[in-house]
């Protein structure tokens, strides 16, 4: 089914999804939240995929949610429509395949949000993160969540209460996101480390991100016994043994397809 607000490519075990509509500066529509998720799940179901990227098309990551679709709904209404605009949180902690945010420029409210919903993020220097709601009379509650885990509880409120823009570089040392390079080799940079994750045994990948999202809430001792049960788990798959035996053999893995 063919796409109209977002762009999918597939390359050495790399899916890209590119946020396509730069005059709107990439803004969630409706469309473009639909499309975002029916694409991720479909990644996440190729086998010919091991990584995803999601960036921007334009002059932007993504600043937020279109405002042009606020107007005119009833509660009931308006909790369906941020439900859809959020649910690509949702989506990227259920997807087995690692995600990674590669941003420039603006990433605004939901923006930002994207970018603390996904796995990991490589962002361009001087892109400028912030959840902006709170100045026009909104907040950032769907954001909030993914935020929430990626920074301690005062940082996140801070950016939440007050709506303030921060730099990538500042975003880097608060632990939003992992790395910031020069414009000119964000995709490059982006591309290293998904081609790093790539590498990797496909399923050990896709258990450890199931595993790290699946004991996130739970009580200490049952996160433990979770991760415990999922590690013996992985123990005994090909991969695992695969792995070891070219370790102890000084040779390079064959990894079996998922």
């Amino acid at each position: 089914m063919p796409y109209n607000t977002i762009r999918v490519a597939k390359e050495n075990y790399i899916g890209t999804i590119t946020l396509n509509r730069p005059e709107q500066l990439n803004t969630f529509s409706t469309e473009m939240a639909q499309e975002l998720n029916r694409a991720l799940v479909e990644l996440d179901n190729d086998k010919s995929i091991r990584v995803l990227i999601i960036n921007g098309a334009g002059k932007a990551f993504c600043a937020g949610i279109d405002l042009a679709e606020f107007y005119g709904k009833s509660n009931h209404e308006y909790r369906q429509w941020v439900g859809l605009m959020e649910q690509m949180a949702h989506v990227i902690a259920y997807m087995q395949k690692p995600v990674i945010a590669s941003a420039h420029g603006f990433a605004v409210a939901n923006g930002g949000g994207l970018i603390a919903a996904c796995d990991l993020a490589v962002v361009a220097e001087g892109t400028k993160i912030g959840f902006t709601a709170i100045s026009v009379g909104l907040f950032c509650m769907g954001p909030a969540v993914p935020l929430s885990r990626s920074l301690g509880r005062k940082r996140c409120l801070e950016l939440l209460l007050t709506g303030d823009m921060i730099d990538a570089a500042v975003a880097e040392k608060w632990g939003l996101v992992n790395q910031v390079v020069p414009k000119e080799k964000l995709e490059e940079a982006t591309r290293a480390l998904a081609t790093k994750l790539a590498q990797k045994s496909p399923l050990a990948l896709q258990m450890g991100k199931r595993a790290f999202y699946g004991m996130a809430d739970m009580e200490f001792g049952k996160a433990l016994e979770y991760s415990n049960e999922m590690f013996a788990a992985l123990c005994v798959v090909e991969d695992a043994r695969e792995g070891v035996d070219a370790f102890l053999k000084k040779r390079k893995p064959e990894w079996q397809e998922r």
